[in-house]
């Protein structure tokens, strides 16, 4: 009897020894980890997480911002999903040549991340995209509709009715690239300006840790980066002139979509959001009473519709 219980003893502890280290293993899967590695010539930077033969999300961020808008939102998700979120060239710790030397357009930042998405073997992946995250996401839809598996957009405008009066300054700078018109876009490069962002329409602005304004501030400040971002700003146009492209491949392959969208957004108007239902009639769109950087306050929320879309969507 005495033996038969040892047996039992040794093999429940065996048990839970074994589940013991499934349950760390879980734990380490959610983890994010940090990796920089060459492509098209560059040191580019991606954060990870998650079991890499479960379905991949690419997150794209935006402007003024890096992957590390992200970090809250990756081990949300990485319970249940791999996931890669890189840093665009000039932004975040990626390499920032200088924009004499490589041409800052939103062709060559999607061309660059469609390579490093290549070298890093992802053949389908759902896309999360957020303001530059969204001109980036599109070009990579329109050249390879088939490895998206859905499009998540929080705030990352397609359409001319999402446009708010804040993008006057860009739109004359577009008609005019005048020293003039310059100057009125550098004050959109200032920590008075990245501040705003980061609490303009937000419900209560305290829950906005200060760290996310100043590392994007610290990008922004390096030398050489205000080059970079008025070209991009320059470029942005052709962007504008690509929506007509966007909508027609969403109407041909009807991805799944899901807008998740801060309604007090000063520059993507909520109307960006529900356009998406022109021409993908089946698209989610739930407006958060929070601004441009929703995370930052709604982070929980949208990581629950994120999940409670996916689950219906993407095997």
């Amino acid at each position: 009897m005495k033996h038969q219980l040892k047996s039992l003893v040794a093999a429940a502890l065996t048990v839970a020894g074994l589940t013991s280290q499934l349950n760390s293993f879980a734990g380490d899967i959610t983890a994010t980890t940090y990796h920089t590695t060459k492509v098209d010539g560059l040191n580019l930077f991606y954060r990870e997480a998650g079991e890499p033969t479960r379905p991949t999300i690419v997150l794209l961020h935006g402007f003024p911002s890096s992957s590390h808008m992200y970090r809250n939102l990756i081990p949300q998700l990485a319970a249940k999903y791999h996931v890669i979120a890189p840093d665009y060239p000039g932004f975040g710790y990626s390499d920032q040549p200088a924009a004499t030397a490589f041409a800052y357009t939103f062709d060559h930042l999607a061309a660059v991340t469609d390579d490093l998405l290549n070298a890093l073997k992802l053949e389908k992946y759902s896309l999360y995209i957020q303001d530059y995250g969204s001109p980036v996401g599109f070009r990579l839809f329109v050249k390879h509709p088939a490895k998206i598996a859905a499009l998540i957009t929080q705030n990352g405008n397609a359409y001319e009715a999402g446009l708010s009066p804040a993008w006057q300054p860009f739109r004359a700078y577009w008609h005019d690239k005048s020293p003039e018109n310059e100057a009125k876009l550098r004050g959109f490069l200032t920590l008075d300006t990245t501040k705003f962002q980061y609490s303009a329409g937000f419900h209560d602005a305290s829950r906005v840790s200060p760290d996310a304004w100043t590392f994007d501030q610290m990008t922004l400040d390096r030398p050489g980066n205000q080059a970079i971002q008025l070209a991009l700003f320059y470029d942005y146009q052709n962007n504008v002139k690509q929506y007509d492209l966007w909508h027609a491949t969403l109407r041909q392959y009807q991805p799944p979509v899901l807008a998740v969208w801060g309604k007090n957004d000063p520059f993507f108007l909520p109307a960006g959001a529900l356009a998406y239902t022109n021409d993908v009639p089946k698209a989610e769109v739930h407006l958060l009473d929070t601004g441009h950087f929703a995370l930052e306050e709604e982070g929980d929320q949208i990581a629950n519709d994120i999940l409670t879309f996916l689950a219906k969507n993407v095997q």
